[in-house]
């Protein structure tokens, strides 16, 4: 069962790029593995929201996240930046790893988009620790826009860094055909940033023979349409069936009705609301489950993927 924690906020770096760097204490922290993450759940706008551990995984007396100030956000980021002074508490569940890090692969390739590095970050420390190949590939707009950069410029691995910024010469920025290593058995990528620098990555290293399950990705947030056909859910185990309208969501419809899902991003990208299907044709909406899990067609997003027709939820 998922920890809930109450911690403090120990120390705030305003960074470059609008990203405050926060380190967050409380007694008797839970190790984390690097790719982990923390559900921060913010009561002025009633959201919770999943931040990447950018801190050492051999560090146990605080955990350190990256927040970008999103203006387009929902209003997460933005009250986050807004009460995360030094001193500050807030309620987190976690730490959780839906991306974990193979630390047997003979070369490891990172790459990072903006605020998509912060994963990276913990996993560079860690594939340096254990002395293993690998690369780290940090895209930004700019370098007076690039958060971490005096940390990374110094940090023991340095050279294994490379930085990418779109103000500059077309030769320094990322090339995948030239940056991405061959397809091999022992190469594994992780990608993490905007939903179109990701897409890219994730198709380029396919189309060029990486397998799928060797091309590592989480997204932190995703452009999805919620919206469709109508269809009904039966959940079983409590006995009911509803109809989700062509605006509804499952999880909100249920809840409606007294069958609480857990539900975090509302975009799919956390698997918080992942709930087991007993029947029925699944139309995934959502940036979390594999494309085996998928065909596996035993598991929705309840959050955002919907049916073709009648689904029956094991619930």
């Amino acid at each position: 069962m998922t920890k809930t924690l109450h911690l403090t906020v120990e120390e705030r770096i305003d960074d470059r790029g609008d990203i405050a760097r926060i380190r967050l204490s409380g007694n008797d922290l839970p190790e984390f593995s690097a790719g982990a993450h923390l559900d921060v759940y913010l009561p002025d706008v009633d959201l919770w929201r999943q931040y990447s551990i950018c801190s050492d995984p051999a560090e146990t007396g605080y955990y350190e996240i990256g927040v970008l100030k999103d203006p387009n956000s929902r209003g997460g980021s933005l009250a986050v930046h807004r009460s995360a002074s030094v001193g500050a508490k807030f309620k987190v569940e976690g730490p959780r790893n839906h991306f974990p890090l193979e630390e047997t692969a003979e070369r490891t390739i990172l790459l990072g988009g903006g605020i998509g590095v912060t994963p990276m970050i913990a996993m560079a420390k860690r594939l340096h620790a254990l002395g293993k190949n690998f690369v780290l590939h940090y895209c930004t707009r700019s370098k007076d826009r690039t958060a971490f950069f005096d940390e990374l410029t110094s940090a023991p691995f340095a050279d294994r860094i490379v930085f990418h910024f779109d103000d500059q010469d077309e030769a320094q920025r990322l090339d995948l055909k030239r940056d991405l290593p061959a397809p091999s058995p022992g190469t594994h990528l992780y990608v993490c940033g905007p939903q179109g620098f990701m897409d890219w990555v994730i198709s380029t290293a396919e189309a060029a023979g990486h397998a799928s399950a060797n091309v590592h990705r989480e997204y932190f947030s995703a452009d999805v349409d919620v919206t469709g056909d109508s269809f009904e859910v039966e959940a079983r185990a409590s006995g009911i069936t509803v109809t989700i309208g062509p605006d509804d969501t499952i999880a909100k419809v249920l809840a409606a009705h007294g069958v609480k899902i857990e539900v975090k991003c509302e975009e799919g990208v956390c698997g918080t609301c992942v709930t087991d299907v007993l029947e029925g044709d699944i139309d995934h909406r959502d940036q979390f489950l594999t494309d085996e899990e998928r065909e596996d067609a035993d598991q929705i997003c309840a959050c955002c993927s919907r049916g073709r027709g009648k689904l029956v939820l094991d619930i």
